[in-house]
């Protein structure tokens, strides 16, 4: 991006830009727009992809100038071309010229850290490899009873309720149940800390003190894993051959539990909402025309978790999108357009079903590596609640749900259902191994034999009836009855005998 395009206004000079409300409003130095300022981002996306293309010039907050790759095709070039783009932001040109202040609102996410989604080369791959081989350890169908198991525990809070906000009272504190089992501090998880997470990505005016909250329990989980290993994450990350430093392992602690926190809290919320307002999507999974994976999926084509990702940075002077990439640019990462790039998906009602090349968890070395965790809290905490609550309705219009949005992501507030009450579930008791009754030995189809009886003492031999002429062989006797059904069934031969013989 060419720095005379985006000259910053001095200091002393006065903004003299349109007033709120004006047509103009939202744009800046160029008649570039603000992305911070605009009320429908995705709007403004395709209003950008027809001014400038697959790659369009942008402003951040301050004015500091970015570029936002729109095209689903240039996006993956970007991932997948390490030669040409990075995501060290200390090689960005506004922040090398002073553009970008230490207190600047996006500083948090773009700001170079010592962890492996800024690394590069073999620094990338001894972090990287350290956290892929962590994950690699999880065993998936434990991780899916437990997600089962913990859905059901937080249902049981609101189950005989009748209502709940699904985003507060489930989404947000069904990941952090699972994350804080996978890390290894499941004695952490409560109300508290899901709270500070959320105030944390929030950003507000104790997001700082609730960050240090989240960041003591790693602390303590970083502490104790050192001196005693178990069979979690946060042990196998100490214990890797990478020999990661306690900073290093806490960082990546954070990392994980921050971005698959968000990320999985945003999925449930947008899976839910899509079955609550959609008659269709609801019947397809009812009717097993689509299976729950199959409609995460699907979200995640439409509404991915992240809007946008802070950011890649050029290495080199090349070309992406017919636009010209000076060395030191900045590029935002942007799943949201790309998603829906008319060249991928020139008609958005068309079924995903199947196709997984969505951009949601990125692509190339720096790809979401524990995007399957994702997958499995929402295919298990989808389907155990919907099972759980199989008549679960939205509780209000839908046009009164708001959203709270930026450049990043755009977060469901509250999805308020009704359902009939249910019962709570017991979620303490372990499957059993006991053997299965014995099987009955007499088992047929109809009436069951009677059981076997003390014979009665003996008793007269009776004559045996002589059968008709016409007969060749001779109907063949009984065993002996019980004493207590003698009379029963004799009365029933004798009638057989009669109609037989004719009379």
């Amino acid at each position: 991006m060419t720095p005379e395009s985006h000259a910053p206004t001095g200091t002393d000079a006065p903004r003299t830009g349109p007033p709120p409300g004006c047509p103009a409003h939202g744009l800046g130095p160029g008649g570039l727009h603000r992305l911070h300022e605009s009320d429908d981002l995705p709007a403004l996306y395709e209003q950008l992809r027809k001014e400038h293309g697959p790659v369009a010039p942008v402003l951040l907050h301050d004015d500091v100038p970015m570029w936002i790759v729109l095209g689903h095709a240039e996006n993956l070039h970007m991932v997948r071309s390490p030669s040409q783009f990075c995501r060290d932001s200390r090689i960005w040109t506004p922040l090398r010229d002073g553009l970008v202040k230490p207190d600047h609102p996006l500083m948090p996410h773009i700001a170079w850290q010592p962890i492996a989604s800024h690394a590069e080369g073999d620094e990338h791959k001894r972090l990287r490899g350290a956290v892929q081989g962590a994950i690699s350890t999880i065993d998936f169908r434990s991780l899916r009873r437990y997600i089962n198991r913990s859905t059901q525990a937080i249902v049981n809070r609101f189950c005989e309720k009748g209502e709940a906000d699904i985003v507060g009272q489930f989404a947000e504190h069904l990941p952090m149940a699972v994350m804080c089992e996978i890390l290894g501090m499941p004695e952490e998880y409560n109300d508290r800390l899901v709270e500070a997470a959320r105030d944390a990505l929030k950003g507000t005016e104790t997001a700082i003190t609730s960050h240090s909250y989240v960041m003591d329990a790693l602390s303590r989980l970083t502490a104790r894993r050192r001196a005693q290993p178990e069979e979690d994450l946060a042990s196998y990350l100490i214990t890797h051959p990478a020999r990661l430093t306690d900073d290093e392992v806490r960082e990546h602690l954070r990392l994980v539990l921050f971005a698959a926190y968000e990320a999985t809290t945003n999925l449930l919320s947008n899976v839910l909402l899509t079955v609550l307002i959609d008659p269709r999507f609801r019947a397809q999974l009812n009717g097993g025309q689509m299976t729950v994976p199959e409609a995460v999926e699907q979200s995640l084509w439409n509404e991915p978790p992240f809007s946008t990702v802070f950011a890649y940075f050029a290495k080199q002077e090349t070309e992406l999108g017919g636009q010209r990439i000076r060395r030191g640019d900045g590029l935002l990462f942007a799943p949201l357009p790309a998603n829906v790039d008319p060249r991928v998906r020139p008609d958005l009602k068309a079924s995903m079903q199947g196709n997984r090349s969505h951009l949601a968890f990125g692509g190339g070395p720096h790809e979401c590596p524990g995007q399957d965790i994702g997958r499995s809290i929402a295919d298990v905490g989808v389907d155990a609640l919907l099972m759980r609550l199989p008549d679960v309705e939205l509780d209000c219009d839908e046009d009164e749900l708001r959203w709270t949005a930026s450049i990043a992501s755009r977060h469901l507030v509250a999805l308020p259902v009704q359902f009939a009450p249910k019962p709570p579930q017991d979620v303490t008791q372990t499957p059993s191994h006991k053997p299965a009754p014995t099987q009955r030995s007499d088992w047929q189809i109809g009436i069951a034999q009677p059981q076997a009886q003390p014979q009665p003492a003996p008793v007269a031999a009776q004559p045996q009836p002589q059968p008709a002429p016409a007969q060749s062989q001779p109907v063949p006797p009984l065993p002996p009855p019980a004493a207590e059904e003698t009379a029963r069934r004799k009365g029933v031969w004798q009638r057989f005998l009669s109609w037989w013989r004719g009379y």
